[in-house]
């Protein structure tokens, strides 16, 4: 993280006076940004990929001690290029203050697992920012939230799904393969948005302001759709500094499907080194060219349950291929959700606890709080003083019986997996 930071402040400053060498220093800087990343991230992958070839030929294979990820490099690297970039594009000034660029890269609340944040979202913060008792208030809250999502409903969603997964799928049946599908979209779900919940809650209480990074994404009715809302700092990062700058949708309908192509290779990558990542990558960029080339229109027709149920089924189905890290293993995994699996498995793998999570997840996917508010409205207690004073009473003390029963579990439980 320390050369990152030293990197990074570099090139800013050497990109900071006009010169015709600027595009030269920001190729150097993105390609040690990405060899630090590789070297860490990929080259186990790599490594593992040509002795494996060498099996194939004969040859003997090589050793190479494992070298071990850094927490949150993949982050913190994304922002470290972001910033070099909108330098080099005059979107932002050159920090001059290795101290804020280290403030910046080094960003505890978002660090591990997000929202990707852009330099240019909070450079005025950096330099200026308020932490008041308001902000205290409602970063509180946003924080609770995120910690319930993650050890109540995401931990106990997972305790299902990490059953059936880690189980011999040959004896799975084909409804205990879906109920382990569902837990884990569940999971990963509320195992993200509530990681971001807790970074946009913590930035605020420390005076930062972080974009929304979820918005509600098993809602969507499109794969188009579904990422306008899922990791939107990802998908919105990928567009802007790498879509885009191959060309976007500008020059021609090949040139565009092969650069969505290319993002969701690399997109599906930077979550992981396997080829399953890759796979799931693929997967969702072939839906969304066949949605371009004309699907989305014969879809926007149809019954919205259906639209939806369509969006479930595609996204379900990809999770396979991001939760079970060898291809071959998540194939037959799908066998087995398609009919291949026996009918004598029961399940096991689920008490009151864990259903009454999954059934929470399933809930507090859609947006509860727009339906409460909408059934106010229609009322009319919305205008009642005394109903609006009762329901922040009952909000607070919902908030405090969660986030007790959050720390709780925290303390009593030593199962908390994190993806």
């Amino acid at each position: 993280m320390i050369a990152s930071i030293l990197l990074n402040y570099t090139v800013g400053v050497m990109m900071n006076q006009p010169s015709d060498k600027r595009k030269l220093i920001l190729t150097i800087g993105i390609i040690l940004n990405l060899g630090l990343l590789f070297w860490f991230k990929y080259f186990n992958f790599l490594f593992d990929n040509i002795n494996d070839f060498l099996v194939l030929t004969g040859t003997d294979r090589m050793h190479l001690d494992k070298i071990n990820l850094p927490i949150g490099i993949s982050f913190f690297t994304f922002q470290g290029i972001s910033y070099i970039v909108d330098v080099y594009r005059n979107q932002a000034k050159a920090q001059m203050n290795p101290i804020k660029i280290g403030l910046y890269i080094s960003l505890f609340p978002q660090l591990i697992a997000g929202p990707i944040v852009r330099y240019t979202d909070i450079m005025d913060q950096i330099d200026k920012r308020r932490a008041t008792l308001d902000r205290l208030y409602e970063g509180s809250k946003r924080f609770i939230v995120g910690f319930a999502k993650k050890v109540i409903i995401a931990n106990g969603a997972a305790q299902i799904a990490d059953a059936i997964f880690d189980s011999n799928v040959g004896e799975l049946s084909s409804f205990a393969a879906w109920v382990g599908i569902l837990a884990y979209t569940v999971q990963i779900y509320f195992d993200f948005s509530g990681y971001s919940d807790m970074a946009i809650g913590l930035g605020k209480i420390l005076g930062f302001d972080f974009e929304e990074n979820f918005n509600f994404p098993y809602v969507a009715r499109s794969i188009r759709d579904f990422w306008r809302r899922w990791h939107i700092s990802l998908s919105t990062w990928f567009r802007d500094y790498l879509y885009i700058p191959l060309g976007g949708n500008k020059k021609g309908e090949g040139r565009t499907y092969l650069n969505l192509l290319i993002v969701f290779v690399l997109t599906g990558f930077w979550h992981g080194a396997s080829w399953s990542y890759m796979f799931w990558g693929v997967f969702h960029g072939l839906f969304l060219i066949i949605e371009r080339l004309g699907f989305s229109n014969i879809l926007s027709k149809v019954f919205p349950p259906i639209q939806h149920l369509y969006l479930l089924l595609v996204v379900m189905i990809g999770w396979v291929f991001f939760r079970i890290e060898d291809i071959s293993d998540a194939f037959e995994y799908l066998g087995v959700l398609f009919g291949n699996g026996t009918d004598n498995s029961v399940l096991p793998f689920v008490n009151n606890y864990t259903l009454l999570a999954l059934l929470l997840g399933i809930l507090f996917s859609v947006n509860v709080k727009k339906g409460i508010q909408f059934i106010e409205s229609s009322t009319g207690v919305s205008k009642l003083r005394v109903y609006m004073e009762l329901r922040t009473v009952l909000y607070l003390l919902f908030l405090f019986l969660i986030f007790f029963f959050s720390i709780t579990e925290i303390a009593s439980d030593t199962y908390n997996p994190f993806i």
